[in-house]
């Protein structure tokens, strides 16, 4: 019996180990908790992010421990990348927006359309009556695809009633990324100084690529099986992220 225990309580600290080397190291799962990054990225939806992209911090590891000091193998992100990171607010939850300001740009909202380093980003109206979600509220919105100076395009989404219309400059210091939503009228990102703001490049946890599973927590829980054809998103499993 003595022996059962031991070998059994080895068993486990060695999948424990092998399970925080992976989710410190390569890739963890997250969940998508809110409509911010929406029409892209869905509450409900379920993704890996790799940590590898942009090297290791200390908030690579659970809990943050101070085991390293700044970034080690750092890899820098690219304009557009959808990134994890931990809020400068408290460095301990996880926000997940894209990534649009590097060190030493200038951003800036002009009647409703965004500024990097004085010149507009190139947007392309695809739906003047979509519908997202802020919060546990629906909203009118267009939604654009936006274009950035590296190529990157993607899906954004801004309110036909009431939108975030005009800005100070926000000039991103040395070091520090700018981050927007992708439902630029229900988000928290770095247009709020207070509350998120410039996030150092040590914040930075990984690269989201790939989401593996989605349902809407919405329409109930995925245990209820029965009503998997309208909880389960079957068309966005192992969709890549963009």
């Amino acid at each position: 019996m003595k022996k059962f225990i031991i070998d059994n309580t080895k068993t486990l600290i060695f999948a424990l180990i092998i399970a925080v080397f992976i989710r410190s190291i390569l890739i963890q799962p997250f969940y998508i908790p809110s409509s911010s990054m929406e029409p892209n990225l869905f509450v409900g939806d379920r993704l890996f992010v790799t940590k590898f992209s942009y090297g290791y911090s200390k908030h690579s590891f659970p809990f943050s421990p101070p085991i390293l000091n700044g970034r080690v193998l750092s890899d820098n992100p690219e304009r557009g990348d959808v990134v994890v990171f931990k809020t400068p607010a408290d460095n301990r939850t996880d926000y997940i927006k894209r990534l649009i300001g590097l060190p030493g740009d200038v951003l800036q909202f002009i009647d409703g359309d965004l500024y990097l380093n004085n010149n507009q980003i190139v947007k392309t109206i695809k739906n003047k009556n979509d519908y997202l979600f802020c919060g546990n509220n629906e909203i009118s919105v267009s939604t654009y695809e936006e274009k950035l100076p590296n190529g990157k395009k993607y899906f954004a989404s801004y309110r036909n009633d009431i939108s975030f219309k005009n800005s100070d400059k926000f000039i991103v210091p040395k070091d520090h990324y700018f981050f927007l939503g992708d439902n630029r009228d229900c988000s928290k990102d770095s247009r709020f100084l207070s509350e998120v703001g410039y996030v150092h490049k040590n914040n930075l946890v990984g690269k989201a690529q790939i989401l593996f599973f989605s349902s809407d927590p919405r329409k109930g829980s995925i245990f209820l099986i029965w009503k998997w054809n309208e909880i389960m998103r079957f068309s966005r499993l192992f969709k890549k992220i963009k």
